[in-house]
């Protein structure tokens, strides 16, 4: 079996897909995608597709050892979610040529369901009592919020304010068993994450995530030390050497390594299964397509540590497609009782339309984040 061609499609709203196509007819999809930069990642795996045609997709972990070792510079955004992209349909061709899931080639899945959470209020919080209450009917049990729009490096006690004030209106309103998870997606600096996270540990978070941008780690240690809030991160990580600095940290309770931008299965099996050692839960980052989706869940099924999963059904981001939309069989992601199960088809375990993929790849999309700005005129956090 030898892989014959590789397509790439970019589809609204902002996804990037891979089809990868061997000699016998099995045929392999991914996910490879940098939100915003969709059409430079679609480059990059148009260039590595030079080595990977004509050869044997079976041998993965040779594949990822020269995609990353074999063009000297390696690492970041581009070239890992190029890497991730091509790595998940590998392991999805694998998988269908033996007519098992990926995650059997791990061993076998040790949960069949993983409990899911919802997106709920947007890029600037508002309304979120409505749309958590919304969460909540469709069946979830675990929500997650943007915490703050622009924050300044010192933001004034409004911003904390109106932090808290949302976060307390959610738990009033629902009670303690909901998981509220609150993203601060690196829009905060130390000065003012110090104070946020004191005022919202009377509200039991089930964490906050990115209370500081990743590469100021190191430097918010005594800080996270400091706080009873589960804290999260990784999701701007894209290998295991990336994640050194977090596991060594001592600070960091859960890690969110992405299945689209962390080298894919092959890598992310191997920094969940290092968090394992360090007594560190998993929960991968996915506000993406349905392919990531189902990559994640195959790590759900053999990683020990993982406890919920992102997905991204109704986010605010899917204004012209959806996560459904792209698949033949859309019951496989059927969520109950605030869980999925996980797929137990052949590879990925998702049926993918291949003709709508194609038909709305030609309109494709050029999604961009928005930029922000203070009311100084200097640019904000995203």
């Amino acid at each position: 079996m030898k892989i014959s061609r590789i397509e790439t499609f970019l589809v609204p709203p902002r996804w990037c897909f891979v089809r990868v196509e061997t000699d016998d007819g099995v045929v392999g999809w991914g996910e490879p995608v940098v939100e915003g930069r969709a059409h430079t990642v679609a480059a990059a795996v148009d260039e590595l597709a030079d080595y990977l045609i004509g050869r044997d997709p079976r041998l993965i972990e040779d594949h990822w050892s020269v995609l990353y070792r074999g063009g000297f510079y390696r690492g970041g955004p581009i070239l890992m979610s190029a890497m991730s992209g091509l790595d998940q349909a590998l392991w999805d061709i694998v998988g269908k040529h033996l007519g098992v899931p990926v995650s059997q080639l791990f061993g076998g899945r040790l949960r069949d369901r993983i409990r899911v959470y919802s997106w709920v209020g947007g890029d600037k919080p508002a309304d979120l009592v409505s749309s958590v209450g919304g969460a909540i009917e469709r069946g979830f049990t675990a929500i997650k919020m943007n915490g703050t729009a622009e924050a300044q490096i010192v933001s004034e006690w409004d911003t904390v304010r109106r932090v808290v004030d949302n976060v307390a209106a959610i738990r009033e309103t629902f009670g303690d068993d909901l998981g509220i998870g609150i993203d601060f997606h690196g829009r905060v600096a130390k000065p003012t994450a110090k104070v946020l996270l004191r005022e919202l540990e009377p509200l039991h978070p089930m964490f906050v995530e990115e209370p500081v941008l990743s590469e100021n780690l190191r430097d918010a240690i005594p800080l996270l030390e400091n706080t009873s809030i589960p804290i999260a991160l990784g999701e701007r990580l894209y290998s295991r050497w990336d994640f050194k600095e977090v596991f060594a940290s001592g600070v960091v309770d859960i890690i969110q390594p992405d299945a689209s931008h962390a080298g894919g299965i092959t890598e992310c099996r191997k920094i969940a299964t290092a968090a394992e050692a360090y007594d560190i839960a998993v929960a991968f980052h996915c506000p993406l397509g349905p392919i990531a989706l189902a990559a994640c869940l195959q790590l759900d099924a053999v990683c020990y540590t993982a406890f919920i999963q992102e997905q991204s059904l109704g986010i605010h981001y899917n204004a012209n497609n959806d996560l459904l939309d792209y698949i033949s069989n859309p019951a496989v992601f059927s969520y109950q009782d605030g869980y999925v199960a996980i797929p137990d088809g052949p590879g990925l375990g998702i049926e993918i339309n291949e003709e709508y993929v194609r038909s709305r790849a030609a309109v494709g999309h050029r999604w961009r984040n928005p930029v922000w700005r203070h009311v100084d005129g200097s640019v904000a956090e995203w």
